[in-house]
């Protein structure tokens, strides 16, 4: 049996040979649909890619007129002088303990959001974020501060704890969030890159909180079972601030 060692220039050709079959064998699946084996894992889909059944603004009966669906996914297109209502966050009407979600988004430059969960709905809190831990979504290059800031750029625990390295896609790109919370385990996933993982509700976790600001906030992460939230009420960005999300799925744990 002969060997041949490969130059630099055969092997990068042969791996840009292998790259397309490569990528065909990993073919993702059309945007808020679910793959073979998701579908075989469990998951289901939040978002029918079509309308907001399913969603509410927190608070309301409806959602606020800022939020609709337009080519296959989930848009807030706002003015910053728009009625609060109008862009209020969206909740789930279901509500989840243990599970994984994933989800996609994306948004126009130096716009600012997040993903909250274990949302709890009472006129006790005017906010998601008051009860709803948030992995937080930011752009890289120009929003101010976060996206400078550590604990406040995208894919940290917002406020809490903050990844070391920013595995966020700039805009216009799409991203993909993945957010696995089990028994108090929660693990943030940011374009496949585990940036955050911590204990909920232990003495650390305690500690932690309380040197925030989420310390006077006496609801804030003491929910198990709550609604997954997509956050609108930011008005970082030129307007009209556009923030979009797709491909929203998830599993019970």
């Amino acid at each position: 049996m002969s060997y041949r060692l490969l130059t630099p220039v055969a092997l990068g050709l042969g791996l840009a040979l292998a790259l397309p079959v490569a990528m065909a064998a990993v073919a993702q699946p059309e945007p808020n649909t679910l793959s073979d084996q998701e579908k075989a894992d469990g998951f289901k889909l939040l978002f029918d890619g079509k309308s907001l059944k399913g969603w509410h603004s927190y608070l309301q009966k409806g959602t606020g007129k800022d939020w609709k669906v337009s080519d296959g996914a989930i848009v807030l297109e706002k003015h910053i002088k728009d009625d609060p209502a109008d862009f209020a966050d969206l909740v789930t009407n279901d509500e989840y303990d243990n599970f994984d979600l994933k989800l996609e988004w994306r948004m126009t430059p130096c716009a600012d959001s997040g993903v909250m969960f274990y949302v709890h709905e009472s006129s006790e809190y005017h906010y998601t974020w008051a009860t709803g831990p948030e992995m937080q979504i930011a752009d890289l290059t120009c929003t101010r501060p976060d996206s400078t800031t550590l604990y406040e750029r995208s894919g940290d625990l917002f406020d809490l704890i903050s990844s070391n390295v920013e595995w966020v896609h700039e805009s216009p790109q799409w991203n993909q969030f993945e957010i696995i919370a089990k028994d108090g385990h929660v693990q943030f996933f940011q374009n496949g890159h585990k940036v955050v993982e911590t204990q909920l509700w232990d003495e650390k976790w305690k500690a932690l909180v309380a040197g925030t600001k989420f310390a006077k906030m006496p609801g804030y992460a003491k929910y198990r079972k709550g609604h997954i939230s997509l956050q609108g009420d930011e008005d970082k960005g030129s307007e009209p601030i556009h923030i979009t999300f797709r491909s929203i799925r998830i599993k019970p744990l």
